[in-house]
């Protein structure tokens, strides 16, 4: 007999506008499983289950392929994820858009050229084959962008602290109007999303001859074109803001342009720390300011102990980022570089009472935990809505140098 509430794979495909035998197939590769398994075989699925098809439906007509999404998707969606999730496919299909349209503008370019010329301009067609291979590229951004809403959230959700990083940075900037400032590595711009307003104030108090310059960094083109779309939404065009996709070991600028640059959580990323720096401190302006922020060693310790005792195997990162550039030895990498290096830190802490934000925040780690957490979310989620029900306290541990060239 079946379940209340529960669909045979028949009535599930039919609801779905799919085959039975593509039911079967999303069960057998472990992307979408039955709610359900009767003592007879029998499968059954559940409303719930629409919302996990829904997922795997889209990535594949954005053209990732069945191994990609197995890793791109969570087998229990709350309604929590399920937002979240939306959100990230909602950025993912205009991504696709503005690529489409690229695409067609090199099409119309290239028959233009082959109607005009005698000779065909192969690195144009080159262009165009490139244009139309970007599922990698958009795998990258995908998890990237739902990465940093994981962090971001969790944050500002539970931190104790009431001022916020974003607005405490900030605080220590001391931006002026006239002020030419580069923040490199700037991911989704929530750094000055969040501080438009005082920003605003602060370049309306002069004329628009001295307005503030802002210049948003990122290694990935495809991450800057889903910050520029945010900031479309701003509706005061006195702020000149400026995105320019380059790697910061190679930055390309004249000595002496920025009076600020700002470089939030990414010195530990650079696989040269010392060309890097070099590149930084050559574009400051005399006596201008490098602020960077990391983090240290015992920066929420409790998160990677709490899934430890889960599963063990459960590594968050490979690298201990704080090794190569963090608050106990960042002063000594960065002295021979800057007349002034003055450390600061941030005091806060987490108390987190939910479990979603945390699950979010610790599947957005660039460890294994997803080989072992994404097949058992239900009882991840017991496990962690367990921990978090008499609140969970997080240490953090995390500042800034304020360098001056």
């Amino acid at each position: 007999m079946k379940p209340s509430g529960y669909y045979t794979s028949g009535e599930f495909a039919k609801m779905a506008h799919i085959t039975i035998r593509t039911v079967r197939y999303y069960d057998n590769a472990n992307i979408l499983k039955p709610s359900y398994v009767n003592d007879n075989g029998a499968r059954f699925y559940t409303d719930e289950d629409f919302a996990k098809l829904q997922q795997i439906l889209l990535l594949k007509y954005l053209g990732f392929s069945l191994d990609d999404i197995k890793t791109m998707t969570i087998g229990d969606l709350d309604r929590s994820m399920l937002k979240n999730s939306l959100n990230m496919q909602l950025k993912l299909v205009k991504d696709r858009i503005e690529q489409m349209e690229m695409v067609s503008n090199a099409i119309e370019d290239l028959t233009v050229a082959l109607d005009g010329e005698n000779d065909i301009d192969w690195s144009r067609m080159l262009n165009l084959i490139h244009l139309t291979n970007m599922e990698n590229t958009l795998k990258a951004q995908y998890e990237n962008s739902n990465n940093i809403s994981a962090r971001i959230k969790l944050h500002k959700l539970y931190s104790t602290n009431k001022q916020g990083w974003f607005p405490w940075i900030f605080e220590q900037c001391d931006i002026h109007p006239g002020n030419n400032i580069l923040e490199i590595g700037c991911g989704s711009g929530a750094f000055w999303i969040e501080n438009y307003e005082k920003l605003i104030r602060k370049d309306k108090s002069v004329s628009k001859n001295a307005s503030i310059h802002i210049t948003l960094n990122d290694i990935s083109e495809g991450m800057l074109r889903d910050t520029r779309r945010e900031f479309e939404k701003l509706n005061d065009s006195d702020i000149h803001f400026n995105f320019h996709a380059f790697d910061c070991h190679d930055i390309p600028y004249e000595d002496d342009t920025f009076d600020l640059i700002i470089a939030n959580h990414v010195l530990f990323y650079c696989h040269d720390l010392q060309r890097a720096l070099n590149e930084i401190r050559r574009v400051l302006k005399p006596g201008g300011t490098f602020i960077c922020s990391t983090y240290g060693a015992k920066h929420m310790k409790e998160i990677t102990t709490l899934v430890q005792k889960f599963n063990s195997s459960i590594i968050l990162s490979a690298d201990k980022l704080y090794e190569r550039f963090g608050l106990d030895n960042g002063a000594d990498l960065l002295a021979p570089y800057f007349s002034k290096v003055k450390r600061k830190i941030y005091e806060d802490e987490l108390i987190v009472g939910s479990p979603e934000p945390l699950i979010e925040y610790i599947l957005s780690c660039h460890g294994n935990q997803n080989q072992y957490l994404l097949d058992r979310y239900k009882d991840f989620r017991t496990y962690v809505e367990r921990k978090t029900k008499k609140k969970f306290h997080i240490t953090k541990y995390a500042g800034i140098f304020l360098c001056t060239k």
